[in-house]
């Protein structure tokens, strides 16, 4: 139905010709923006429900006093419907050091929620289908699971900044929510969000529609297509000097892969972006020196680049 008045739009009442560069960049724009719109009031709607049952003082309990690699994984699988994002890093890792969070166990959190989020998998799922959703949700988690157990092995406290351990934040108590407050938090959650990232989306999906309508498919298939044995590691380095939210960049991602760009490659990009950014790398030196950061950064972006291999080969 949604494709039906794309088509509809375009090409009967603004009378661009079918098939003409114009014509696909705006059916692209139009079908894509209601698509995503829709989908993302839907599921940021149901997940801030279950986002409500874990802020983040109970999550702090939940991974205080779990071992190694099953601390991990039960990490990784809250950083999906806990809130957090790279501007909250600092006081988010304060309170998981000083509540005795281990270090390895904290980052596979730190990984897993900037990387795996409902936005994200929403826009995959629209967008690429619920295969590629699945594989994006397995591959962020997996990467944040073995990069945090690393980090826990190689015993690199000593790398956090002396006045993190010194903090006290203490335990807040956890109010328990009503059913109608959990559905009044998630309306006006999903209203937040949406406010927040409808541009970058409509900006994002216009750039898309722009590749998708005139970007020479031979130059993609070409560079960044599966023959090219550089191209995950430099969608990688191009994409850690940049950032942007899942918002702002999975359709551009999407017009890529359309266009020829290998899924491997473009969702490494993707990862690279969200999860490896230089502004948020800025943002955790507050509490981690140098060194860290750059085992952080190189454990991640191995872990990013061998998944992006990974998928070309399969997919």
């Amino acid at each position: 139905m949604l494709k039906d008045f794309a088509d509809l739009l375009v090409y009967q009442w603004l009378g661009i010709t079918p098939g003409s560069t114009l014509g696909e960049a705006l059916n692209f724009f139009v079908y894509d923006s209601i698509k995503i719109f829709i989908m993302l009031a839907a599921i940021i709607f149901a997940v801030s429900i279950l986002r409500s049952y874990f802020p983040a003082e109970r999550t702090k309990k939940i991974l205080s006093h779990k071992r190694e690699l099953y601390g991990n994984i039960v990490a990784a699988l809250l950083g999906i419907v806990t809130p957090f994002c790279s501007c909250s890093a600092v006081p988010v890792f304060i309170g998981f050091i000083e509540s005795g969070v281990p270090l390895g166990i904290t980052f596979s959190f730190l990984i897993s929620s900037p990387m795996v989020n409902e936005v994200a998998l929403v826009m995959i799922w629209g967008l690429l289908g619920w295969k590629i959703a699945a594989i994006y949700i397995a591959s962020g988690v997996t990467i944040a699971i073995i990069a945090g157990f690393f980090i826990g092995k190689f015993k690199l406290e000593h790398l956090v900044e002396e006045y993190v351990y010194q903090m006290k934040v203490g335990d807040m108590e956890i109010a328990e929510m009503s059913f109608s407050n959990r559905v009044q938090y998630a309306r006006e959650y999903t209203m937040e969000i949406l406010k927040k990232v409808w541009l970058y989306v409509v900006i994002a999906i216009g750039i898309g529609g722009f590749i998708h309508g005139y970007a020479p498919e031979e130059f993609l298939t070409q560079y960044a297509g599966k023959d090219n044995i550089w191209a995950v590691p430099m969608a990688v380095l191009i994409g850690v000097p940049l950032y942007s939210n899942a918002a702002g960049i999975i359709p551009i991602v999407t017009a890529l892969i359309q266009k020829g760009m290998s899924i491997g490659t473009a969702l490494a990009f993707m990862m690279a972006v969200t999860a490896l950014s230089f502004p948020e790398m800025i943002i955790l030196r507050n509490v981690l020196k140098p060194k860290l950061i750059a085992i952080f950064v190189a454990i991640l972006a191995i872990s990013i680049i061998f998944t992006g291999y990974l998928f070309n080969i399969i997919i």
